[in-house]
């Protein structure tokens, strides 16, 4: 007769082979070592035929058989539930369709400005959003009891007036005039703040693309072939181009700059107000005060700048009437520009 640990040797090897598969197997597996008449309660019943002095050694063996067999029984369950927690995946099948997203009508537009600009040498500057009174107005040649400054309603920080939230991208040309060695070439993208009543043609926040090239020698004629090349390239080479003399305290002279209707090719429509023409940007030679502002010798530099509204560009390149449109975060509207 087979001893006890011989036994129990013999049932380990049988649990190893034991195939456990499906449910049956589990239950048929239970019934065969762990039910009411199953091979461990058989061993624990021998027992009792055990020599007292071997009743210790017999006992542990018995249970770490007992614990060896619900182990096996145990780990299969563990194994079909983690197998069913993962979900089957049919890699035959179609991809799920992920919506195809679009740049915002405005940043395409900025990013066509500085894209022709950098062509013809023009680099990207950038500033902060919060400005000082220095850089965004006195500068600037708008000192602090100058009438320029009614010509923009803005917002303080905190009712300091000595920091605003800046009113044009004029403060990023200040910065650069102020750290940078000349020439400069830069076309500064950004968004700006004013304190206007929101409707179809204004905003209290919008847009700018404002540029400035300070070198010897920059005459008014580099100007008008800069921003003649700005139109071929943005508007088409049968664009026509006028410029009106107007103001702006930091350029002298200055003029604002209009092109043919884009829509009605100068016929008149309610885009140019009937007129034939679209204004698109202001511009004018650097004021000699805001040179000697940054200690630059007039006398020996010369430089042009301009500035546009990119909401207005767009509204002329894609024909939008509503200013409102390009901050309400409509899908709808935003679709349209998906093919761009």
């Amino acid at each position: 007769m087979l001893s006890l640990k011989e036994q129990i040797e013999k049932f380990q090897k049988e649990i190893n082979e034991f195939n456990v598969a499906t449910a049956a197997d589990i239950e048929n597996y239970r019934i065969r070592f762990l039910g009411a008449k199953g091979i461990v309660k058989q061993l624990l019943a021998e027992m009792k035929n055990v020599a007292p002095e071997l009743k210790k050694d017999a006992g542990q063996l018995l249970n770490s058989f007992k614990q060896y067999a619900e182990n096996k029984i145990a780990s299969v369950k563990e194994i079909q539930v983690q197998e069913k927690s993962v979900p089957k995946i049919d890699f035959s099948l179609p991809a799920t369709p992920l919506p195809i997203g679009t740049r915002h009508p405005l940043k395409i537009m900025e990013n066509n400005i500085v894209n022709i600009f950098e062509k013809i040498g023009f680099s990207v500057a950038t500033g902060p959003e919060i400005e000082d009174d220095w850089h965004n107005f006195t500068s600037l040649n708008m000192p602090a009891n100058h009438t320029a400054r009614d010509m923009q309603d803005t917002f303080y920080v905190a009712q300091n007036p000595d920091w605003v939230l800046r009113t044009h991208t004029s403060s990023v040309q200040a910065r650069i005039l102020e750290t940078q060695s000349l020439p400069v070439r830069v076309i500064c993208p950004g968004r700006v703040y004013r304190n206007e009543t929101i409707s179809a043609r204004a905003h209290c926040f919008f847009h700018q693309c404002e540029g400035l090239y300070v070198d010897k020698n920059v005459s008014f004629a580099d100007l008008k072939q800069t921003l003649y090349y700005f139109v071929t390239e943005m508007f088409g080479a049968d664009t026509k181009v006028r410029f009106r003399p107007s103001y702006f305290p930091f350029t002298e002279p200055s003029a604002e700059m209009d092109i043919s209707c884009t829509v009605c090719g100068g016929k008149g429509c309610n885009l140019c107000k009937h007129s034939g023409w679209v204004e698109i940007l202001g511009c004018g030679m650097v004021h000699p005060n805001m040179l000697r502002n940054f200690n630059i010798d007039p006398e020996v530099y010369s430089g042009f700048a301009f500035g546009m509204g990119v909401e207005r560009m767009t509204q002329i390149k894609y024909q939008i009437n509503d200013l409102r449109l390009y901050s309400q975060n409509d899908v709808r509207f935003l679709r349209q520009f998906q093919s761009i």
